[in-house]
This record gives C-alpha cells, structure tokens and sequence, in this order.
C-alpha cells in the first residue's frame, strides 16, 4: 500500500509515468527501506494504464463489497414502522428520565 500511496503521490504532483527511482526516493524520505521487487511488481501491474482508469477499477470493485449492518438497519426501520413506535415512544422516555436523574445535585444550584 506504501508503495501504491507514493505512486498516486508522483503522479498528483505531476510526474505522469514514475520510474522505480522515484518511488523508492519518496519511500525512503520517510525512513522507510524500500524494496525493489514490489515496486518492479507495482509498476508492472500499473503499466499501461492511467490514474483515471485506477481509480474507476477501484470504485467497481468498492461498489461489489457488501456492507454490513443495512439489513438490521433495514429491519429495525421496518419493525419501527409496523407498530414499534409506542416502543421507541417508551424507550425515549426512559432515557429521558434516566439523563433527568441528578442525584438531587443541580449545574446551577
């Protein structure tokens, strides 16, 4: 990822094609040891193509991930809206009863 975060680094600054010499500068001007192979590695899987078609790979590819939690989302909306307001109703007041319980002690007292 290091490797790929100093690429798209050159290429925003305006070095279109980075050469293997330039990732391994700007890797090491962070102190960190660079090794060679999976730069080579890198700009072999990027050559050829540009910083626009990168990114629409990647955004392809996030758009195939499922998230996780839209379907208890999904389900507590749904149970909300079958009938679970007076249950929401009831559980809002038990939390406001619970934030109005002071313990007699007042900000302003």
């Amino acid at each position: 990822m290091k490797y790929l975060a100093a690429y798209l680094l050159l290429t925003q600054g305006g070095n279109e094609s980075p050469a293997a010499a330039d990732i391994k500068k700007v890797i090491e001007s962070v102190g960190i040891e660079a090794d060679e192979s999976r730069i080579s590695e890198l700009l072999s899987a990027l050559e050829g193509k540009s910083l626009d078609e990168l990114v629409a790979e990647g955004q392809e590819k996030f758009a195939s991930v499922p998230v996780g939690g839209a379907a208890s989302a999904g389900a507590a909306a749904g149970g909300a809206a079958a009938g679970g307001d007076a249950a929401a109703e009831e559980a809002a007041e038990e939390e406001k009863e619970e934030s109005d319980d002071d313990m007699g002690f007042g900000l302003f007292d």
